[in-house]
């Protein structure tokens, strides 16, 4: 997979790091010239400086030629400006935009080009809830401008999925049970798959969807 990503700072370096060891190919895009002379002999990614909120740059880059994009700058304004060209110039498949600024969240979505957008603190505020919460929804990540998302519950005792297998569920047709974890091992989902109390089932769902998983997994009142 080609993936471009916008801002060599510790988020993008971090992640380009990551690809990297998973065999991806990787274009770094930085404009600090000093920045990229300390990074360039440290990785074995490849690197083009220049602006990345500039067409001519990201032409120049091979933009075209990129799987997914990756807007990792530490300044907003910039990753709106990125993921706007990478969807609209460049018909990049998948833009992935980091959001510095809470504060900042409800701008980053399709009519920007944004198709995932990552806001640490909303990432860690539903960690927490993970962690402590059994027998409850949490939200852990959305797409399409909210309209689907990622929920994670940990089945309580009483929850009504408990030893029922999952083509026995009645799961809507517009979610879908993409993992299961139990005791630290992640299950694949399949429809004889039997669910556990202390399950931790993680499950794609859409705005009408939601409700109904709620029933089928969180423990009644």
């Amino acid at each position: 997979m080609k993936v471009a990503i916008a801002g060599a700072g510790n988020v993008g370096v971090s992640v380009a790091q990551d690809l990297c060891l998973g065999g991806h190919e990787v274009l770094l895009i930085e404009s600090d010239t000093e920045l990229v002379a300390r990074l360039r002999a440290t990785m074995s990614c490849r690197w083009f400086e220049g602006d990345a909120c500039e067409v001519s740059t990201l032409t120049e880059a091979g933009l075209a030629d990129a799987d997914v994009v990756v807007a990792a700058t530490g300044d907003d304004e910039d990753n709106l400006v990125i993921s706007l060209l990478a969807k609209q110039e460049f018909a990049v498949p998948r833009v992935i935009a980091r959001v510095n600024h809470p504060k900042n969240l409800w701008l980053f979505n399709e009519t920007w080009g944004v198709d995932v957008a990552v806001s640490t603190p909303h990432l860690m505020t539903a960690l927490v809830e993970e962690a402590v919460s059994v027998g409850t929804l949490v939200r852990l990540l959305s797409f399409a401008e909210g309209k689907a998302r990622l929920v994670e519950v940990t089945l309580a005792d009483d929850a009504p999925a408990c030893a029922t297998a999952i083509s026995e569920l009645g799961v809507p047709r517009d979610a879908s049970i993409v993992a299961v974890i139990r005791d630290r091992r992640v299950i694949v989902p399949r429809g004889d798959t039997v669910l556990e109390a202390a399950d931790e089932v993680i499950v794609l769902v859409t705005d009408d969807s939601e409700d109904d998983l709620r029933r089928i997994l969180v423990s009644p009142l």
